[in-house]
């Protein structure tokens, strides 16, 4: 699958998140897993031998990994698409401040117990909605990086093109509903075929 073509990524992605309650679900609860990732992140060693940058005399902004992470995904998802993908860049560098402020503020001890209660409620949300209301394993079972890869940004054009009609170009939204319901139908086709 090409990592740059949006039309296959979404599709791929939106194959595996075509029941609305499931899609309303990943909505709530993907951004809040990458931000408390981030939260983890934080408390990474700098990449650079440098000073923290201080805000408002406070030096909790580090050049480390959790900075990486926010650097590579906004720039994967304005090179897909320059609109949406530089909305998903400036959230995630938000994301990047306030996960950076919450561990400094947390420290280590208790940041690390609301990262994994938060992640746990999370993907059990995420997991519920699949077995629940999709009725099929998660994206990640399939494709662990891609899933990660474009949930956020996956979250964000559904709710951008729900709210607003947004797309990238002309005629995505159809041709990617198009090659979602073939790719639905083929994964029912294949699983009626074990269970005859």
């Amino acid at each position: 699958m090409g990592l740059f073509d949006l039309e296959k990524q979404f599709a791929f992605y939106g194959a595996y998140h075509s029941n609305p309650v499931n899609i309303l679900v990943h909505m709530i609860f993907v951004w809040p897993i990458a931000f408390t990732f981030l939260v983890l992140l934080y408390f990474t060693p700098p990449i650079f031998n440098h000073t923290p940058i201080e805000l408002w005399d406070q030096s909790f902004l580090v050049l480390n990994y959790g900075f990486l992470f926010t650097v590579i995904y906004a720039l994967y998802y304005v090179s897909l698409d320059r609109k949406a993908g530089s909305l998903a860049a400036l959230l995630l560098f938000i994301c990047w401040v306030g996960s950076s402020v919450l561990g400094h503020r947390l420290g280590f001890s208790l940041a690390w117990k609301v990262v994994l209660a938060s992640q746990l409620l999370c993907w059990t949300g995420q997991f519920v909605g699949h077995g629940v209301f999709e009725k099929r394993a998660p994206a990640l079972l399939d494709n662990l990086a891609q899933a990660f890869l474009m949930a956020p940004f996956f979250v964000l054009l559904e709710g951008l093109q729900s709210a607003f009609g947004y797309e990238p170009y002309p005629g995505f939204h159809d041709r990617v509903k198009a090659i979602i319901d073939a790719e639905i139908k083929a994964w029912k086709d294949n699983k009626q075929k074990k269970i005859s």
